[in-house]
């Protein structure tokens, strides 16, 4: 410390005699000096007021302002009287009225107020000094006290009035709570566990793909349970300064522990809880990495019976760091995934109950059109139902509407955009190529509607969803995908035989499936019953597989697209007639609906109703 003061010292005295520089340098730039020659003219064209001499320096003040021979004007001045000057300077001054006073003209500074200017700067540092050392020495989290959060975390308070979330909001997701129950049983009942000796898991991770419900089911955990819940996102730890995330994670254990049993939510716990060593960071222990060890020390020095249990979220459990997920941390991985159609028509039943339908509204036909979609997206289609309903001034949400809202949702809002007519004719021809396409090719998901209205970024949409869900693809249903993702071009080429940048999301589309067929599931002689290049590495294409491979994944991809793309063309120009009546249908109404489109194209269609 004595080091410290000495450096203290050393640089107060250099910032004040640089102060001092400067202010000596303003002092003299306003009061020139002039020669003794111009002051004589001066005193004798009377234009002197006063003076101060103090030896041969002179000091004065002009009446009325003059030019400086040196530059400028001035009006106060600094002379010099020569020695062996004789020119009854006395009399002059008498003579013309000038006051000699017994005070210098020009004031200067004094030596203490020079002083206490040029160390001001210096006082000021010092200050800031003393109370960033007092703030970290009285404990208030280190640099987190000091630029963080002070105020401890508080539960998730209710809005009055509001009920808890429960899982009677939870639909869809049944499995997932089964496994919950037993957290919440063990809130409301910890005295029977601790009877049997047996210890609930610290942690429970939810993964699962965006918005399926993992924060709400969070939330239901604490309504079930009547506990206090504290929620964060993992984002909110990281900061600039090293410390305050570890911080605030003691922090936010601590004030849980006081008001245990209760829930601690952290969700994208990815963004810190990425696995470590990676050489991502060029130190040892960053920001991230001291969070990250901050709550595995928290998690690990739980006892059975603090009652804390920690729920986290994340969209990517692959990445996670391996001690996060170990037994005695967050040792029951819930997986999240999309609900099927009975749980969609059941997530829809629950965001419609606020909601006046009509009638007529089926919500299990809705169901089973939106495969794949999360609970999310499922509130979404129901709120631009309602949205539409009160454009339209009616008084309950019609079918129609929540057609139009899924319509909106999947395909894009409607643009009103003016095409040329040969450019909608080409249109026309790529959504009933790929329209006939779905329709002939065995296996194939049904076309549910075709539309040569501009939507979002394209210029017509052909609407295919499956009858049931799927979760295994066959390399034939995968092949299909891709020749009726090239119909479009294929249309295109068939009947104009040009290539137009129309295709390039389905371009896109077979890129990836031919991508996943070749290098993950095992689809190509020629690549093996192996996984040569998996999904994170298609960011960083070209690094998890030698060079020769990925040579050879690329010739099989080609190999499959150019075979179907054959196919593709090969089918339309066998169905020339079909094509030519989708695409005059379209041209004439712009839009066809699922039994229309069939019907146009003559073509029957084979329902298959069944249960997901």
């Amino acid at each position: 410390m004595r080091g410290g003061w000495w450096r203290l010292i050393l640089t107060a005295l250099i910032v004040y005699l640089i102060a001092n520089l400067v202010l000596s340098y303003f002092d003299q730039a306003n009061e020139p000096t002039i020669s003794y020659t111009e002051f004589s003219k001066q005193v004798n064209d009377g234009n002197v007021a006063k003076i101060y001499a103090k030896g041969d320096s002179i000091q004065g003040q002009l009446k009325k302002e003059r030019k400086n021979p040196g530059g400028g004007t001035y009006t106060k001045f600094n002379t010099e009287r020569p020695s062996f000057a004789n020119d009854s300077l006395w009399s002059n001054l008498t003579k013309h009225n000038v006051t000699v006073t017994a005070q210098p003209v020009v004031q200067h500074r004094s030596f203490l107020a020079n002083l206490l200017i040029s160390l001001a700067p210096m006082l000021v540092i010092v200050a800031l000094w003393i109370f960033v050392a007092r703030r970290m020495s009285a404990g208030l989290g280190g640099a987190g006290g000091m630029l963080g959060r002070k105020a401890p975390p508080k539960p998730v308070e209710l809005v009055p009035g509001e009920k808890r979330t429960t899982f009677a909001d939870v639909a869809g997701i049944d499995e997932v709570e089964g496994e919950l129950n037993d957290v919440v049983d063990f809130l409301k009942n910890p005295d029977a566990y601790r009877r049997m000796g047996a210890k609930m898991p610290r942690g429970v991770l939810l993964a699962g793909p965006p918005g399926t419900g993992k924060t709400l089911l969070a939330r239901a955990v604490a309504g079930e349970a009547g506990v206090p819940f504290f929620s964060a996102s993992a984002s909110e730890f990281i900061e600039m300064i090293v410390g305050v995330g570890a911080s605030r994670v003691r922090e936010l254990f601590a004030e849980a522990r006081k008001v245990a049993p209760s829930i601690i939510f952290i969700d994208e716990i990815d963004t810190i809880g990425r696995a470590r060593g990676g050489g991502a960071s060029m130190g040892g222990h960053d920001e991230r990495e001291q969070t990250l060890n901050q709550i595995l020390t928290e998690m690990d020095g739980f006892s059975g019976s603090e009652g804390v249990i920690v729920i986290a979220a994340t969209n990517r459990a692959d990445i996670l760091d391996p001690a996060l997920t170990r037994p005695g941390r967050f040792d029951r991985v819930v997986q999240v995934s999309p609900p099927d159609r009975g749980g969609r028509e059941a997530i829809l039943e629950i965001h419609t109950r606020d909601i006046p339908l009509a009638e007529n509204v089926d919500l299990a036909h809705v169901a089973r059109t939106t495969p794949g979609m999360t609970g999310a997206d499922l509130a979404n289609v129901a709120n631009e139902a309602a949205l539409l309903a009160v454009k339209r001034q009616q008084q309950a949400v019609t079918q129609s509407d929540l057609s139009d809202a899924l319509e909106k949702v999947q395909l894009g809002a409607e643009r009103p955009l003016v095409m040329p007519e040969e450019e909608r004719r080409r249109t026309a021809y790529h959504e009933s190529g790929h329209a006939l396409l779905g329709m002939l090719q065995p296996g194939a998901d049904p076309v549910r509607k075709i539309t040569i209205v501009p939507r979002g970024r394209a210029l017509g949409v052909t609407l295919s969803t499956p009858d049931a869900d799927k979760y295994a693809y066959t390399e034939e249903y995968l092949r299909g995908r891709i020749i009726g993702a090239l119909g479009g071009m294929a249309a295109e080429h068939v009947v104009y035989d040009v290539v137009t940048t129309g295709s390039e999301s389905d371009l896109e589309q077979v890129t990836n499936i031919a991508r996943g067929m070749v290098s993950r599931w095992g689809m190509s002689e020629e690549v093996g019953r192996l996984s040569a290049l998996p999904n994170d590495a298609q960011q960083a294409y070209g690094l998890a597989a030698a060079p020769q491979t990925l040579d050879v994944i690329d010739a099989e991809m080609r190999r499959i697209v150019d075979e179907c793309y054959e196919e593709a063309c090969r089918k339309l120009r066998d169905h020339r007639g079909q094509l030519d009546a989708l695409a005059q249908a379209l041209l004439a109404n712009e839009t066809l609906e699922e039994a229309d489109a069939y019907r146009v194209a003559g073509i029957t269609r084979l329902t298959k109703d069944t249960d997901a």
